[in-house]
């Protein structure tokens, strides 16, 4: 069974808010890999640790000429 994360341990994984966070996962494609329960009781949505990380370890380091990257 693969490793579900919630939207606050994707946002502390990338170092972003839980905002930017869902943004970002957007962008990248990622969907819900399913649902679980808060400690309050509310539905939440979980992601795949694994197509976070791998996303994650793909996009360029701070300051990356991407402009260069299709020429």
């Amino acid at each position: 069974m693969p490793e579900l994360w919630t939207i606050e341990q994707v946002a502390q994984e990338l170092g972003i808010t839980p905002s930017a966070a869902r943004g970002q996962l957007s962008r990248w494609g990622i969907r819900r890999a399913g649902t679980g329960s808060s400690p309050a009781g509310r539905i939440t949505a979980q992601y795949n640790a694994d197509e976070v990380r791998n996303a994650a370890a793909r996009r360029p380091g701070r300051g990356a000429r991407t402009d260069l990257l299709n020429k």
